[in-house]
């Protein structure tokens, strides 16, 4: 940014000698006597800002950019318009790049390519600590079989003791009707105790047998 500086002021007032500035600058002394030139512009033009010649030569970012933005307002406000031929002002001089650098040779190792493996993946069986566990969940399993039977077996046993009970409490209130009106009497108790339910317990719905026929299924 420093010959542009240069052509920026020169497309207001066409009169600086563009064909002396180097625009394919690399060196200090070559980028002050561009800003030599832009100086006496400044001078010549009764322009009273100061440019921060140091500061723009060293490429600090807060001072270029504040200029370049000063510079940009006084553009707006005085370029005369029109088309501005900047080749014909600096008599053809051609504007390149600065040299890119050497590139450097890479370092980076690649890394050896992994030999692809053919052939689908199979399996590995399941060693003898698998065989081990399977072995202890099915006797588990099966102790719990067991022990579910006994529990079934246990139900039953008590289920039929109960149903004789009612069997003999409906019996004897068959035969005095009177024993059924008691409610304090020995056998309405045991049949109290017999139809008896837990909180949240609901008898079960009437079920239709396989005939069609409806059946009340027992409680006790």
């Amino acid at each position: 940014m420093r010959a542009p500086f240069c052509a920026i002021y020169d497309s207001i007032f066409l009169d600086l000698p563009m064909s002396r500035v180097k625009f394919n600058a690399t060196a200090d002394y070559a980028y002050l006597d561009n800003f030599k030139i832009l100086s006496n512009a400044f001078r010549k033009h009764h322009i009273d800002r100061p440019i921060p010649v140091e500061m723009l030569v060293k490429c600090k970012m807060q001072d270029n950019l504040e200029f370049l933005q000063w510079t940009k307002r006084f553009w707006d406000q005085h370029y005369p318009g029109g088309d501005y031929d900047a080749l014909a002002r600096r008599k053809g001089q051609a504007v390149g790049s600065a040299p890119a650098p050497t590139p450097r040779a890479s370092t980076t190792r690649r890394a050896p390519a992994v030999a692809a493996t053919s052939g689908a993946r199979t399996r590995t069986p399941l060693g003898g600590a698998g065989g081990a566990q399977t072995a202890a969940l099915t006797q588990e399993n099966n102790a719990l079989k067991e022990t579910v039977q006994g529990l079934e077996r246990e139900r039953d046993f008590y289920f039929s003791k109960l149903r004789d009970i009612e069997l003999l409490v409906q019996g004897a209130m068959e035969a005095e009707p009177e024993l059924e009106k008691d409610e304090g009497g020995l056998l309405k108790q045991i049949q109290t105790i017999l139809y008896s339910t837990e909180e949240g317990f609901e008898i079960p719905a009437e079920a239709e047998d396989e005939e069609g026929e409806l059946i009340e299924e027992e409680t006790f």
